[in-house]
């Protein structure tokens, strides 16, 4: 069975959607919309957090173990509480 170690591992693995009925079948064009909806944090500010926390690491401006501190209670919230839930970071 698969399986992921973390559910950061979920992160952008979301599905390509055909979109049928917004342009006409005549037109023979297919059209994709990424349902970012179906991150585990529910929008595409799961790639947002992991990229900022990422970048932080890399440029030494946060520590393993670290605390992030975030001005919000939306999707950007949701998203960098999840990561530091699951990579030991505090985030207030």
């Amino acid at each position: 069975m698969k399986y992921l170690e973390n559910i950061l591992e979920a992160v952008g693995n979301t599905p390509l959607v055909r979109l049928q009925k917004v342009i006409s079948p005549l037109d023979n064009k297919l059209l994709l919309a990424k349902a970012e909806f179906l991150n585990p944090g529910g929008s595409i500010k799961d790639r947002l957090a992991i990229y900022m926390i990422e970048k932080a690491l890399e440029r030494g401006e946060l520590k393993e173990g670290g605390t992030i501190v975030e001005a919000t209670s939306g999707n950007t919230g949701v998203a960098l509480a999840m990561y530091g839930a699951v990579r030991g970071f505090k985030v207030i």
